[in-house]
């Protein structure tokens, strides 16, 4: 999963930051209005993190040109104590959630995975795949109850497909969402941590589905 931090305080920002890369999220960041607008724009978010009091380009404004622009990721707004003005103009905005400065760096982690379960119609923090569980504010995966150790871009992997089961992933929309924009991105690795995936996991639990891209199923009769 891919977030986007949009936050001027430079300290706050790479505080934020660290703690969802710690959390298992591909992060990137924008310091005013202006560059948050363009990467939102420009790149897909699973859920972006919104500083309402940037330079350049005010909060507000950044979020109402995205919801213009049928921009639909899910986003948490960051307020100034007791500012009740900022957290009403930021939902009419199109704001999914708010927290006030200063928080709880946990209360955040959890806000921004509630958002994504719901973005993705998803109730619940424990998320299942036939014997496959992924505990969302851990990272713990089991299968059939005994625990599995994944890497971090395999975790990464996992997690989008159990947020978009059903759904045929293409390789490119993997690549866009599990690496942050600096990274190298190589689809080669794609393949590589999908085949690992299987050898962990289940050899028929990820489908290839030749020139579309894969998808995450329960074979019948399997695992």
């Amino acid at each position: 999963m891919r977030v986007l931090v949009v936050e001027d305080e430079l300290d706050l920002r790479q505080q934020v930051s660290d703690a969802l890369v710690g959390a298992g999220y591909s992060v990137d960041q924008a310091p005013d209005g202006e560059e948050g607008e363009f990467l939102g724009d420009t790149e897909p978010y699973d859920a972006v993190v919104l500083d309402l009091g940037l330079p350049k380009v005010d909060g507000i404004t950044v979020l109402n040109n995205w919801r213009k622009a049928g921009r639909d990721m899910p986003v948490l707004i960051l307020t100034a104590r007791d500012s009740w003005t900022e957290k009403v103009g930021g939902f009419d905005a199109g704001a999914d959630d708010y927290l006030t400065k200063p928080f709880h760096m946990e209360e955040l982690l959890a806000r921004v995975r509630a958002l994504i379960r719901r973005s993705a119609g998803i109730a619940t923090s424990v998320l299942t795949c036939g014997p496959v569980e992924l505990e969302t504010r851990s990272g713990k995966v089991t299968m059939d109850g005994q625990s599995v150790t994944l890497t971090a871009h395999e975790l990464k992997i996992l997690s989008y497909f159990m947020h978009h089961q059903g759904k045929v992933i293409s390789q490119s929309e993997l690549i866009e969402h599990v690496y942050d924009q600096d990274f190298d991105r190589d689809s080669n690795t794609i393949e590589v941590f999908i085949a690992r995936l299987r050898k962990k996991l289940a050899p028929k639990l990820i489908k290839t589905h030749r020139g579309r891209g894969y998808s995450i199923v329960v074979p019948e009769g399997e695992v």
